[in-house]
């Protein structure tokens, strides 16, 4: 291993305010090759596993569907189609429990899959996307529902378009993997090195050329070598380095994973393309490779299965919208009765009420915690303001003020503190003496701020339809105005020729009277001859 990593560029690596050590727990499931679960009976597919709008159905309930057909449109261009992970029966589209830290429902399509797993047809593969416009190369990958595996879940395709006048110096490959107990992108790149690689291909295509870092923490060895081997088998060397970074909580964060390869900041209220750098997480790489190269949707993912209330904790490859309690079964049910069920990892992963959930396109991780993993840590004290918490932040945030003004529902202060520039990443909670949810307080504060926005927004529009009607009225009155002051004005210019109309129209009506009076005095007439 010492040579291998002697043959790498030693680029200088940096670092970021903050982060902490934490038990990485890994070896729970990172020892056994990645499974391929089983076919489910039943399939719940949500129409929105992404961040923006949510799909739109193209298919209609009892309808027959096969594995990779379209079930749902993007809608809008922040957005991601949806696929059919198996074929079956469309059994219904409703609302059902989906993995959301709000533990609401959402829309989803339901299939009763059919145990054949028959394809749909594929569109042809760009096996020559060199050669192709890249226009049609990311609407390749918009069609294949290709979103941000690491757990944000943003459109693939609206990430690699940066735009005409964006410059794109440096695509990232983000293979850290820092958050404790999860090992699917570890597995991912010890056994599909080469897909990862050829996807990572298509985007420097796709952004222009830009050189590529893949940042891999130092605790993977074996996904290190396997990506330098597979490296070493291309024609990508000259402008691809693979470093392997410290492994410190979180340095697989967007900006801290830029900070530590390139030494450079994202602003804040920025994203990384305003500075010339793009990254993607090494399971989107993969997807972009199979939906390019292959023509597959994205409709299943490594999931690491893991925690000691596990049985036989493993990484599987699983159908989206497979239930999670089949995972669970797959890996021999629980050892002991698990305290916490997460969704995710445990620091930055969220507690799910039941294992009915259907996997999801970020979900990367199901953990069933024992006492001993998570035991209860009492109810929260009063903040001591010892400052471990602005310690520990790697985006160089004040989280005790925070939490005050979140507590005290002070939006505007709160803001004043940069709230969104915090990835919640669980550092300043797991720190915190007086056990204060701290992360909990952010996500509250921020979907009231987006509410509050909601709001204003609607209002703004109420107010605007409010003001385009008035005038609308104005404008009818005023015009209604004008005809009757254009009337008046041609009859006051004519009024010989008025008259004369006027005297007209009474000799007409005068004549009309005379000769309905003649003829009924001729029918009086006649009525009395036929009495004599």
């Amino acid at each position: 291993m010492a040579a291998i990593q002697s043959l790498l560029r030693r680029d200088r690596l940096w670092t970021f305010h903050g982060g902490i050590h934490v038990p990485d727990e890994k070896a729970l499931s990172n020892g056994r090759a990645v499974e391929v679960m089983p076919l489910p009976k039943r399939l719940v597919i949500p129409l929105q596993q992404h961040i923006g709008a949510t799909a739109r159905p193209v298919v209609n309930v009892g309808e027959r569907v096969l594995k990779g057909q379209l079930l749902a449109q993007a809608e809008g261009y922040v957005s991601a189609c949806i696929h059919a992970s198996s074929s079956g029966t469309l059994v219904a589209i409703e609302p059902h429990p989906v993995p959301h830290p709000s533990g609401l429902s959402a829309l989803c399509a339901v299939i009763e899959t059919d145990g054949e797993d028959t394809w749909a047809e594929l569109p042809e593969r760009m096996t020559q996307y060199a050669q192709l416009d890249p226009t049609e190369i990311r609407e390749r990958i918009r069609w294949a529902g290709v979103v941000g595996l690491g757990g944000a879940s943003f459109p693939t395709s609206v990430k690699l378009n940066p735009g005409p006048d964006q410059r794109i110096r440096t695509l990232i490959i983000n293979g850290a993997e820092c958050e404790p107990y999860i090992t699917c992108d570890d597995l991912l790149m010890r056994e599909r090195a080469g897909d990862i690689l050829a996807g990572a291909r298509i985007m420097h295509h796709l952004l222009g050329e830009p050189r590529i870092l893949i940042g891999i923490e130092d605790n993977k060895p074996e996904a290190f070598e396997a990506m330098h081997f597979a490296l070493a088998e291309t024609d990508m060397r000259g402008y691809t380095e693979i470093r392997s970074i410290p492994t410190l909580y979180p340095s697989g964060g967007e900006k801290q994973l830029i900070r530590i390869l390139t030494g450079e900041e994202v602003p804040t209220h920025a994203i990384p393309a305003r500075i010339g750098i793009v990254c993607q997480n090494v399971g989107s790489a993969a997807a972009v490779a199979d939906a390019v190269l292959k023509g597959r949707p994205l409709i299943s993912r490594v999931v690491t299965v893991t925690g000691r209330a596990i049985a036989e904790p493993r990484n599987l490859e699983v159908r989206i919208g497979t239930p999670v309690s089949d995972l669970i079964a797959h890996c021999g049910g629980y050892r002991e009765r698990p305290r916490k069920l997460v969704c995710g990892g445990p620091m930055m992963g969220f507690e799910i009420a039941h294992p009915e959930i259907p996997v999801t396109k970020p979900a990367n991780c199901v953990l069933a915690l024992t006492e001993a993993e998570a035991p209860d840590p009492g109810p929260a004290l009063a903040c001591i303001r010892c400052g471990r918490c602005a310690e520990v932040c790697p985006a160089k945030l004040l989280p005790q003020q925070l939490y005050w003004h979140a507590r005290a529902k002070d939006l505007d202060r709160v803001q004043d503190y940069n709230l969104f520039d915090c990835i919640e990443c669980g550092c300043c909670a797991q720190v915190c003496p007086s056990h204060i949810p701290l992360v909990q307080y952010y996500r509250y504060a921020k979907n009231e701020v987006w509410a509050r926005e909601e709001d204003k927004r609607k209002a703004e529009l109420a107010r605007l339809r409010h003001e385009a009607k008035q005038a609308r009225i104005e404008r009818q009155e005023r015009e209604r105005k004008a005809r009757l002051r254009q009337k008046k004005e041609s009859l006051e210019a004519s009024p010989g020729k008025s008259q004369t109309d006027q005297d007209a129209k009474k000799a007409a009506i005068e004549a009309a009277k005379q000769r309905a009076a003649a003829k009924k005095a001729a029918a009086a007439k006649a009525e009395e001859t036929d009495d004599a």
